[in-house]
């Protein structure tokens, strides 16, 4: 028998081992949140929010609790209510019903943690601005947080919702909604409602339609649909006449938006199943720079490319295109043309290779005037520069490009080319804009840039009621005549590079219709 008497199994570890406790926060940082109104939490590996942090301006400090001296500027009492509060890239699970007694709070961000609820106290922030809730598991939100009416940036990407209440309509001081990366299968017609809206992002999602309503979203500048179900795009969204960054990429669409798309600068409609192009459906994109069409299905572009005179960007790598139409070497300002991946016919590989630069200049060789009829009368008409035109092979022709030449004028009978709609004049040498074209009631986008033009008559201008581009950047303008703002049909004036010091660069810079407002403004009464 053992001389050992048996004891009870003791830890070793008894010492050392504390019980769970409440993460605690440095009183450092909670002693510069009084005094700074933010407090920043982001990645410390916090489980749950600590209740010193909820309490932060309803407990006194501890200091002031032991009776410890305060200098002048540490006056507890004179603490600043927390506004800011960043727990982003922790561990959290759940918030508590305390986030309430946080009631000056504008900024929240609760971004990348594992929250798959949220509380209804929410609602109680009435000071929000900012709610920053991507990268979670929430599959609802609390009706409660639909009641923030200062609400304007509200961020829940990467994250499990599948629908969006009709309560979303009552947010309507929010500026950004971002769901994208979620399971959403519709939107609320209430999204209508949010009429401040600037920046809207919808990728990642199984979205088959678009609620008619998104027409009266009139402030949106970005939209992105990308990687969702669409086959079509309603033409309601024309109402949305500030969008200028439009994302449809990933989708199953079969043709271009319908959209008159006045501001429209990017469009990116790229690994979808487009098949046709049509010109009137790119002429409406008068300001666009970017177009984004690769991977789709195109097999032709449109014999007569629209002059699209802000057009730097032309993507439409991996189509079926065999053949490249003339026109758009006239295109005045594209600078990079991808074509990698088509079955391109005519083009020899080497200049393919050489840049967009020498591809343009070998299709404006190509550009021939074919005559409608051969038994027109035919009466030639020549050009300062002492070029021979046959006026007859042109009558039709509604793009007419004479860049890089000496042009200073135009011969009187262009005012029988009743069908031209684009005249592109760049780098010449006109000192006003050319007269007859004053009576070439069809046109449609004027391009003067690059010339010695010092002045323009907004009266005879006035009489292009089609006219919709108008580019007089880099002449010898020395002042804007104030009429030139009843010219309400421009949608794309270029004023840049003259030496007039009215309007000011200031108002230029804002765009046309800032420009033709403050003409308007100047008109004496």
């Amino acid at each position: 028998m053992s001389r050992f008497r048996k004891t009870d199994k003791v830890d070793s570890l008894a010492g050392f081992r504390t019980e769970k406790t409440e993460p605690t926060v440095p009183s450092g940082l909670l002693k510069a949140a009084r005094k700074s109104g933010q407090l920043n939490l982001s990645g410390r590996g916090l489980t749950e929010v600590p209740q010193s942090v909820y309490r932060l301006n309803t407990d006194a400090p501890e200091e002031a609790q032991q009776d410890v001296s305060f200098g002048g500027s540490d006056r507890w009492w004179e603490q600043t209510d927390l506004t800011k509060l960043l727990l982003s890239s922790n561990q959290l699970k759940c918030l508590s019903d305390d986030i309430r007694l946080l009631p000056g709070l504008t900024t929240l961000d609760l971004h990348d943690n594992q929250l798959n609820s949220l509380p209804g106290a929410l609602g109680e922030l009435q000071e929000l601005q900012q709610l920053r809730l991507s990268h979670n598991q929430l599959s609802s939100l609390p009706v409660e947080v639909f009641s923030l009416k200062n609400l304007r940036c509200l961020t829940l990407q990467q994250n499990l919702l599948e629908s969006l209440p009709e309560e979303l309509g009552q947010l309507q001081s929010l500026t950004e909604l971002d769901v994208s990366n979620n399971h959403l299968l519709g939107l609320p017609s209430s999204i209508g409602c949010l009429t401040k809206l600037q920046k809207l992002s919808l990728c990642q999602n199984k979205l088959p339609s678009l609620p008619d309503s998104l027409s009266h979203l009139t402030e949106v500048k970005l939209l992105d649909l990308s990687s969702n179900q669409l086959s079509d795009i309603p033409a309601s969204l024309s109402g949305m006449v500030s969008l200028q960054q439009l994302y449809l990429r990933h989708n199953k669409l079969s043709r271009l938006p319908p959209l008159p798309a006045p501001a429209l600068k990017e469009l990116y409609v790229g690994n979808n199943q487009i098949e046709l192009l049509e010109a009137e459906q790119l002429a409406s994109f008068t300001v666009i720079s970017l177009l984004e069409l690769r991977d789709n299905k195109i097999r032709t572009l449109p014999e007569q490319i629209p002059v699209l005179p802000e057009l730097t960007r032309l993507d439409l790598t991996n189509n079926d295109i065999s053949v490249l139409p003339a026109s758009l070497s006239l295109l005045p300002n594209l600078k990079v043309m991808l074509l990698e991946g088509n079955p391109l016919r005519g083009i020899r590989r080497d200049l393919l290779s050489k840049g967009t630069g020498d591809l343009l200049k070998y299709l404006r060789g190509r550009i021939k005037e074919e005559p409608e009829k051969a038994d027109e009368e035919q009466t030639a008409m020549t050009l300062p520069s002492q070029a021979r035109v046959n006026a007859h092979n042109i009558k039709t022709l509604k793009v007419l490009g004479y860049r890089n030449n000496q042009l200073s004028d135009l011969p009187s009978e262009m005012k029988n080319l009743t069908k031209l709609r684009s005249i592109i004049l760049n780098y010449n040498r006109f000192k006003s804009f050319p007269e007859v074209l004053y009576d070439v009631v069809s046109l449609e986008t004027v391009l003067l840039g690059n010339n010695q033009v010092c002045g323009v008559d907004p009266g005879h201008l006035r009489k292009l009621v089609h006219l919709s581009t108008l580019d007089l950047s880099n002449n010898d303008l020395l002042n804007i005549p104030p009429e030139l703002g009843l010219c309400t049909n421009l949608r794309c004036l270029s004023l840049e590079g003259n030496p007039f010091r009215t309007p000011r660069a200031a108002i230029v810079a804002k765009g046309t219709d800032a420009v033709l407002e403050y003409l308007r403004s100047r008109i004496p009464a």
